[in-house]
């Protein structure tokens, strides 16, 4: 199965190597379970906001099919106090644009939730209450959206906060999070029954090419 992961600085992995990234780290524990999934073709850059990520698809055009998508998308929204309202617009095309290219099939796309940065080293002169309800206002609207879709929104942010000031959950910038933290999400993921996890047929002709400006 192809499987393309859509996002921020979460899905490229800002500062933990390429098999540590969650969607590395989704593929080969899939496969190690029998599953046939190629390792994730990732469009994702540390600090894009929802039209960033939708600028950079329009580049990587044609993008083609394909059998599996993940988008986590979102906290730089909240980070630069853009719009609630905003978000929603944004992550409900982007969600459209997810399902489309995964042949129309929603339970072929998975949502992950924003985790909370209130929680790391980096947020600790800032007021980590206040990150957290706009986090949590966030996540909402995109649960929702999720749902109308028929679409599967995996809420990882409780984890996120657990023991997310530990060291070892934590990347050297002090503020993303480690592999090991990764690993917590995919544990996560792979505790749900999802349909997106079932063998399909693989699509034709796809071929991984994020814009320059992904990498």
């Amino acid at each position: 199965m192809r499987y393309l992961a859509l996002g921020d600085s979460y899905s490229i992995g800002e500062g933990v190597p390429e098999n540590g990234r969650w969607p590395m780290q989704l593929s080969a524990r899939l496969r190690a379970q029998g599953i046939r999934i190629d390792d994730p073709c990732i469009i994702a850059r540390t600090g894009w906001t929802t039209d960033e990520l939708a600028a950079a698809m329009d580049e990587a055009e044609p993008l083609g099919q394909w059998d599996r998508v993940s988008l986590l998308i979102g906290v730089n929204n909240q980070y630069r106090s853009r719009a609630l309202d905003e978000y929603r617009e944004h992550f409900s095309a982007l969600l459209d644009r997810a399902i489309a290219l995964a042949d129309g099939v929603a339970s072929h796309v998975l949502v992950l939730s924003i985790p909370d940065w209130g929680v790391t080293p980096f947020a600790a002169d800032r007021d980590s209450a206040a990150i957290a309800r706009e986090i949590d206002a966030f996540n909402a609207a995109a649960s929702r959206i999720c749902t109308s879709h028929g679409v599967d929104f995996i809420d990882i942010t409780p984890t996120s906060r657990d023991r997310g000031n530990d060291a070892g959950m934590i990347a050297q910038d002090g503020l993303h999070p480690s592999a090991t933290m990764y690993s917590r999400w995919v544990d996560v993921l792979l505790e749900r029954p999802l349909a997106w996890f079932r063998q399909s047929p693989s699509s034709e002709g796809t071929r991984c090419q994020p814009p320059a400006s992904a990498e």
